[in-house]
């Protein structure tokens, strides 16, 4: 009789489907993608969370990059605001540079004021050797300039670029100096990390568009050459073996631009570059609302949110967090630790191994292949002839249809952001009607 447990053990173990061999499986894909850091085709993933202010978003983040680092990945945690509240959590003064906090984890802080200096810097170099403006740009003294709005969403995705290469490092052919396997990112706002999530594909209309004044109006003729010129002239300075666009006429340079903005978008939409994860205090009915809104809004910006986090407190209720399940499913739910501000400082080891914490870490862990599984944000039914969006967080009346090119795509308009939908040949028509059901627009085309 006493060896029963035992054998229990072992045939959990052996279970394919048993929740030992599951995490085991878990933690081997986070290994072999460190041990694979050094790889030619390696890549970093962006990782960010979205909630209402003061649900726990830093938290979250921190947490994540604690895992990370302790699963052996190279992880760097980037923070964009004056909060002092990473610092706090890790023990680690955080500046504009990374610093190292731990084994595999450094840390860094965007400020705009400062990142909008080496552009201009670069921009005046290359001027230096063109002397398009003459000496005009020479004269601007950068340290004056302060930040306007929409700044700091622009100058972050270049921080970004650089550390996760999402662009494919146009313009620079040398590889980046930090290759971090993780990043992750822990914006100003939601809505800001929200506008950088959508940035690479709404860009490629406005590259289209600046293509064709370029090339079809006398001022594009004109001015076109010269603004490429010194764009590619910046760009060829960050790289001592030149610029990737260098020696390449305006069309090619138009391409690679555009192939550049392609790559971007694409990347945000695959799990295994991009983790996205909403952040909800199960205390807070708004929290919850606003996490179910933002859902929706990563689905119009071109994401794929993988899962949902709950910030634990001592005042959380077994109810309160089986209703957010609930509301939030299918998405895979996990509550993460409550880290009190103030007292000793937390004992990062004994948060992370802790059984509490383990599924946060399986949710944080779980392959890039189990989010395509959650629900598709787009599905074609031929026979039908119908399109199925899921929009969750919206009703019918938030939700506007557009077509402006024939049959051939939708435009999507909800939570102040625009989608394209480009329709299979067999689908292709007109708009005939839309009924809303379930988190779910179901259009019918004639």
């Amino acid at each position: 009789m006493a060896s029963a447990p035992l054998l229990l053990s072992l045939a959990s173990s052996r279970n394919p489907n048993s929740e030992f061999t599951v995490r085991r499986r878990r933690h081997e894909a986070l290994a072999t993608t460190a041990s694979s850091s050094s790889s030619d085709d390696h890549f970093s993933k962006l990782v960010t969370f979205l909630g209402k202010g003061g649900s726990g978003k830093t938290t979250s983040a921190i947490f994540a990059a604690q895992h990370y680092a302790k699963a052996g990945l190279n992880t760097c945690l980037v923070i964009h605001s004056q909060d002092p509240s990473a610092e706090y959590l890790l023990n680690c003064k955080i500046g504009t540079s990374p610093v190292i906090c731990n084994n595999n984890l450094s840390a860094v802080r965007l400020e705009t004021t400062k990142m909008l200096l080496e552009p201009l810097h670069l921009l005046k170099k290359a001027d230096a050797e063109l002397n398009i403006t003459q000496g005009v740009l020479e004269g601007v003294v950068g340290e004056e300039l302060g930040v306007l709005p929409g700044m700091d969403s622009v100058f972050t995705l270049l921080a970004l670029e650089r550390l996760v290469g999402f662009l494919g490092n146009v313009g620079r052919r040398n590889p980046r100096k930090d290759k971090y396997d993780i990043v992750i990112y822990d914006g100003i706002s939601t809505e800001e990390t929200l506008r950088i999530i959508g940035v690479t594909s709404r860009a490629r209309l406005y590259l289209k568009y600046l293509r064709s004044i370029a090339e079809r109006t006398d001022i594009g003729r004109l001015a076109g050459p010269s603004l490429l010129r010194l764009v590619d002239e910046a760009m060829s300075l960050t790289s001592s073996r030149g610029s990737n666009l260098n020696g390449k006429m305006s069309s090619e340079i138009w391409d690679i631009l555009e192939h550049a903005l392609e790559r971007g978008s694409s990347a945000f939409g695959e799990p295994r570059k991009f983790g996205c994860y909403l952040v909800v205090d199960p205390n807070n009915p708004a929290s919850v609302s606003s996490a179910l809104r933002y859902w929706g809004c990563a689905i119009q910006a071109g994401a794929q949110v993988s899962g949902a986090f709950g910030t634990a407190s001592p005042h959380s209720q077994v109810e309160s967090v089986e209703i957010v399940k609930k509301n939030l499913s299918p998405l895979p739910f996990a509550l993460c630790p409550h880290l009190p501000m103030g007292g000793s400082l937390p004992d990062w080891n004994a948060i992370i191994s802790s059984n509490p914490s383990a599924d946060a870490r399986d949710l944080l862990s779980a392959p890039a292949s189990s989010s395509s599984n959650i629900m598709e944000p787009v599905k074609f039914d031929s026979s039908k002839k119908s399109v199925t969006l899921l929009m969750p967080g919206f009703d019918k009346s938030e939700i506007k249809l557009y077509q402006y090119r024939g049959g051939s795509e939708l435009l999507v308009e909800a939570g102040d952001q625009r989608r394209v939908i480009h329709l299979p040949p067999e689908i292709q028509g007109k708009v005939g009607g839309a009924k809303f059901a379930d988190r779910k627009l179901v259009i019918s085309m004639r």
